[in-house]
């Protein structure tokens, strides 16, 4: 039986972001004006250098030659608009393993003032620059605290002087920078001329005050490191390579041939669509801890990505009975389909070829009991979120943000943590890294069921305002 929902433990809420560091601003027009156009040019020009390797230090008229090409695969081969900033783009990637094999204690973090609230900020300036006073603010304190932990030196300073004669002094042998994009055309000639491996993440704006920037961007590149494998993994590409093996034909070469209707019913639930979160995490962790990288995924851990991919199914299977939903994928439920008896038999099965293909992996007998205990825990725990929710649904009483917070830690975080842990444990590594999966779980478990229920959400309000719009219409 499930604790009643207002005994349950609350969990620890990290200190929030401070909003002025998500502030937005609209990009300049030479820039791609979204995070996933931008995400996007990055991951062509990595595709590009991938394929191409080309090798710095480049002139610039070169790197614009190969920078149309870029911009020419994205639909752009008449449109300059956004040649310089794929340019520079194209010259980050290009020294990207270069700077990775340079020690921290080598490199500079060089930001520019304007990332500060200008209006708020309670820095001074002296010779060198601005002196952060960690106030919160702005991204500033986040990028200089890690990269001085790290070991960088940091300036936040403007202008080119500073930069050439540190390293002129031998101490500096690679830059990561932040600047506009104007400043980086200018400065782009005594960088190439000096060799030094640099990379530069442009500014969406250039108007020197209040400017924003791609946090995430930054915060890869100040982390590069030759240690760092992880880096190097085609997550898009192996997420869709991940989709690829739940194809009918496909599931049947994994699970041998089905023997009758009613496991036909449950496999035909499996390979309809869904995003394969959860394999393809399965996979990315065996991937990022396995001893030999670079090899070929192995055809057995399919069947570990089976059974967490399993897991989920069955438990949707079983959310859609228990809230008597009737449509998902833009099908007919199962239970809508076939009936409750068979649809709530098809999630047992998937359940149990879950548990099977577990032991029949040719991993070690220490290794498939890792595997089997976490899948039985995180089956418990699910349960257990699953069941304070239905509880409290038939006596609904107002509940804290941190007893939500607790219910979505427990009825989603577990098929996260179920499926990392399960790459960790078939690459030998659960042990060393159980601690950190377990955290990073429960805050993707949390985050992923926040915005799942604020995309419901949105979808009721547009279905309310176009039966709305339609009922005003018919008093016309």
């Amino acid at each position: 039986m499930s604790k009643p929902v207002d005994t349950l433990a609350t969990i620890k809420v990290p200190r929030p972001v401070p909003i002025t560091t998500t502030r937005f601003r609209p990009p300049k027009k030479n820039i791609p004006q979204t995070k996933a156009e931008r995400d996007a040019f990055l991951r062509e020009i990595r595709n590009y250098v991938a394929e191409w390797n080309p090798v710095p230090p480049m002139p610039l008229e070169e790197l614009d030659v190969h920078a149309r090409r870029i911009l020419a695969k994205l639909g752009y081969e008449s449109d300059e608009t956004y040649l310089h900033y794929t340019a520079v783009c194209l010259n980050n990637e290009m020294w990207r393993e270069t700077l990775a094999e340079i020690p921290y204690e080598r490199r500079l973090l060089l930001m520019p003032k304007c990332l500060r609230v200008e209006e708020k900020c309670p820095a001074p300036f002296d010779e060198f620059g601005l002196l952060c006073k960690q106030c919160g603010l702005c991204s500033i304190q986040d990028f200089q605290n890690e990269a001085e932990r790290l070991g960088y030196a940091v300036l936040v300073a403007e202008g080119s002087a500073i930069v050439m004669s540190l390293i002129q002094t031998g101490q500096i042998e690679a830059i990561v920078g932040i600047s506009c994009l104007p400043v980086l055309e200018r400065t782009f000639p005594y960088v190439e001329a000096a060799a030094i491996p640099s990379i530069a993440v442009p500014l969406l704006q250039d108007d020197c005050i209040n400017t924003t920037v791609d946090i995430d961007w930054v915060w890869e590149y100040i982390h590069l490191t030759s240690d760092d494998q992880t880096r190097r993994l085609d997550l898009t590409g192996l997420h869709n390579e991940v989709k690829t093996w739940f194809t009918p034909e496909a599931i049947e070469q994994v699970m041998g041939p089905a023997t009758g209707r009613q496991e036909e019913i449950a496999r035909e639930w499996l390979a309809r669509d869904g995003k394969r979160w959860r394999p393809f995490l399965t996979v990315a962790a065996y991937e990022a801890l396995r001893e030999e990288r670079g090899n070929p995924i192995p055809e057995d851990l399919k069947k570990i990505a089976f059974a967490t991919e399993l897991f989920h199914k069955a438990s949707l299977i079983h959310d859609d009975i228990e809230d008597e939903d009737h449509g998902r994928y833009d099908q007919p439920t199962l239970n809508a389909e076939h009936g409750v008896a068979v649809a709530l038999n098809a999630g047992d099965l998937l359940i149990g070829e879950g548990y099977r293909l577990i032991g029949e992996c040719q991993a070690s007998d220490a290794a498939k009991t890792q595997m089997l205990l976490v899948a039985a825990r995180g089956q418990r725990e699910l349960c257990r979120g699953q069941g304070a929710e239905l509880v409290w649904a038939r006596d609904p009483q107002p509940l804290t943000s941190k007893q939500v917070l607790e219910i979505f830690r427990q009825k989603t975080a577990p098929a996260f943590e179920v499926a990392l842990k399960l790459g960790a444990a078939y690459a030998g590594q659960l042990d060393e890294f159980a601690t950190v999966l377990e955290q990073y779980s429960e805050n993707l478990g949390i985050a992923y069921q926040i915005r799942d229920d604020m995309d419901d959400l949105g979808a009721r309000c547009r279905v309310v305002e176009g039966l709305s719009r339609s009922r005003r219409s018919r008093h016309r």
